[in-house]
């Protein structure tokens, strides 16, 4: 007997299941891959949310130390979103691997994600300007920009546009390093 609050992760469960049939031999794979990149949505959710909140409240992208605002609310909204995402992907992604020992999982899970982040780093702190400008630009296109924009607003535009780039660029990586490393215990 299901609970109200599991159906819908049974329902989930169910539709994944019969798109990922449809690949025959790799349909194990295409659903580890699903479930991964919905996982991967939360994620985006929770650091976007984070990274934002922090931007609003307390590490707010002007002077001074503007590098060390952005960094810090990257890498915090970073390591939330990959602490939401370890839990999700232990229990609902590669639930055939938990008999392996949490603390190494923990660990590669983590060694594979800073490698991630170093990489988002680099790429938010070099994207930050130009991807700010484009992103103002792209606003006023569409009519949700008018006026002068001040700086910090701009940095803020310049670091989600960037981040979102560095995402998808992330999301493959720590899939594949993961399945093949993290997880490499499991058919």
């Amino acid at each position: 007997m299901s609970t109200p609050a599991l159906l819908p992760i049974q329902l989930l469960n169910r539709t994944i299941l019969s798109i990922s049939l449809r690949f025959g031999p790799k349909a194990k794979e295409v659903e580890r891959f699903i479930k991964f990149a919905i996982v991967g949505v939360i994620g985006a959710v929770v650091d976007f949310g984070t990274l934002n909140l922090l931007q609003a409240t307390i590490l707010h992208p002007d002077a001074p130390h503007i590098d060390l605002k952005i960094g810090l609310a990257t890498g915090i909204a970073f390591t939330s979103a990959v602490v939401s995402n370890f839990i999700w992907n232990r229990y609902w992604t590669y639930p055939d691997s938990r008999p392996q020992r949490l603390r190494n999982q923990i660990v590669q899970f983590f060694i594979v994600n800073a490698i991630g982040l170093a990489f988002r780093l680099w790429f938010v702190q070099a994207g930050v300007d130009p991807l700010g400008h484009a992103g103002v630009d792209v606003l006023r296109s569409l009519g949700a920009l008018s006026g002068t924009v001040e700086a910090p607003l701009m940095r803020r535009i310049g670091t989600n546009f960037a981040q979102f780039i560095a995402v998808w660029i992330v999301m493959f990586w720590n899939f594949f390093v993961n399945r093949y490393w993290t997880y490499s215990d499991v058919e």
